[in-house]
């Protein structure tokens, strides 16, 4: 595969390039698949096992427990040893637990093999987002990214789609055994491509000391950068949301429309597959207002995550049937098209030998506030509420998450201007 004729902006040729991407969309659709295919055989699930929905959630929030845990050390590794490397060994650890559920007996057993996907899960939206920051150039970064998260929605509608499919047909266990195989060929794939060289650390000291050590610059290189950090906990705010419906969605279609499991799954998994574009639709806009204001984007997850708000309220509290439906596949939309300029700004303002640090440190927030508190704490409210009044903390949710992008965006360009702007090299 020839690497040559290479563009301005670019590592290798444009082909090469595209393969690498290619293959990062599919490792992060199979990471999606591998999260959300229990979702939608819940119902199954506490047929056979008698589980409450607490436990249900639990076996969604333990996944990123584990990545919490685990997201920042990997990300250095990632950062300072080798992204390629890194990533396809993580893809084969979460393929291989993926597949080490189909054999589990109890609730104890299963919730263990899903914390393990969530060890080998834990720096890959990290590395992979510091490989997509380093493979095309800065005017492109947010319309590529959102490519590539339009893989998650697809994952998600995928796994909610064939868990509910699968299980009606042959079991549940199955779905784990069978969505396993084909993450763990292309993370073998991967170990093979080329990436660029690992960036060296040439962080400036402070004003107040004259000798600070690597890890104190590491630390003021994030502390000094407001628009990081509101960022980090805006995309928390959102993926607080987009978590919780990723998990209990088909069960309030069941309940809401009176839908059997696999019409419910099927449904559920429409609404989050019509995020897929959201992502590449908001990053391409946002790189188009970008050319106009430095700050849109944070200014575009500002407008996009109002909307969404507005949207997911109007439709848990005041629509029922098929209109509430149209409400629901127009917010699957808009509730991701934040996400391509947000993630971008974590590679914006950070040193370039830091980019998947920085993601990780956003993805613990995110999947500490967000995504691993959703599933449990709707979870509970459902248990003691019912399931439409869980949802009703949904929209306030995106409403904080949209204050705190507008906030970000004040303090977006004297962050940006503050990075050194380093050239990358391949490997050879």
């Amino acid at each position: 595969m020839t690497i040559n004729k290479i563009k301005p902006g670019y590592l290798f040729s444009t082909r090469y390039t595209n393969y690498i991407f290619v293959l990062l969309f599919l490792l992060y659709m199979f990471d999606y698949i591998d999260r959300t295919i229990v979702s939608s055989m819940f119902t199954f699930m506490e047929k056979d096992w008698g589980l409450t929905h607490t436990q249900c959630g639990l076996l969604v929030s333990s996944v990123y427990w584990a990545i919490v845990i685990l997201t920042f050390p990997i990300s250095i590794l990632v950062d300072r040893w080798s992204r390629r490397k890194t990533i396809s060994v993580m893809a084969i650890v979460w393929s291989l637990a993926t597949g080490l559920c189909a054999f589990t007996g109890t609730f104890t057993q299963l919730l263990l093999a899903r914390m393990l996907i969530g060890v080998g899960e834990a720096g890959y939206a990290p590395g992979g987002t510091a490989m997509i920051a380093g493979l095309y150039p800065q005017e492109k970064r947010s319309q590529m990214i959102g490519f590539w998260n339009a893989s998650i929605p697809l994952g998600m509608a995928l796994g909610m789609a064939l868990g509910g499919l699968i299980a009606s047909t042959l079991g549940w266990k199955h779905a784990f055994g069978l969505v396993a195989i084909p993450g763990f060929i292309v993370a073998l794939l991967f170990y093979f491509i080329k990436d660029y060289k690992t960036v060296g650390l040439n962080l400036p000291k402070t004003e107040r000391h004259e000798e600070k050590t690597t890890r104190s610059a590491i630390i003021n290189e994030f502390l000094q950068k407001p628009s990081f950090i509101y960022t980090s906990f805006g995309l928390a705010a959102v993926v607080f949301v987009t978590t919780a419906l990723m998990t209990w969605l088909p069960r309030y279609l069941q309940e809401a429309g009176g839908l059997d499991a696999k019409q419910a799954g099927f449904r559920g998994s429409i609404v989050l597959f019509l995020a897929i574009i959201g992502g590449p639709l908001g990053g391409f806009l946002t790189d188009r207002w970008r050319k106009h204001s430095i700050r849109a984007r944070l200014l575009f997850p500002t407008l996009t995550t109002s909307i969404s708000a507005i949207l997911l309220f109007v439709a848990v509290n005041f629509a029922s049937g098929l209109s509430q439906y149209i409400i629901l596949l127009i917010f699957g939309i808009s509730v991701t098209a934040f996400s391509s300029a947000a993630i971008a700004v974590t590679q914006d303002v950070i040193h370039a030998g830091l980019r998947a640090v920085s993601y990780s440190i956003a993805v613990v927030v995110q999947n500490l506030l967000g995504a691993s508190m959703a599933p449990l704490v709707v979870g509970v409210l459902y248990d003691r509420f019912g399931i439409q009044q869980a949802l009703l903390i949904l929209p306030f949710s995106l409403a904080v998450g949209a204050l705190l992008f507008f906030l970000g965006s004040r303090h977006y360009e004297s962050d940006f201007n503050k990075v050194p702007k380093i050239a990358l090299e391949a490997e050879e």
